[in-house]
């Protein structure tokens, strides 16, 4: 399991490298780690897309 920091440190780093459009780069890892049985690491990068939507504050759509 990460980290707090861990995570903000990857959401940073995602939205840098890919925008906005990394949130939906996350949900769709998350959804690949669903259909491969692994629950514990798509709650990881549902939280990295969580940190993500708190990183570009709530005015930005």
């Amino acid at each position: 399991m990460m980290s707090e920091v861990q995570v903000h440190t990857v959401a940073r780093q995602m939205l840098e490298r890919h925008g906005f459009a990394a949130i939906a780069k996350v949900a769709e890892q998350a959804q690949a780690c669903e259909g491969r049985g692994e629950a514990e690491e798509a709650k990881e990068w549902r939280h990295i897309a969580d940190a993500m939507k708190i990183i570009r504050g709530p005015h930005q759509s």
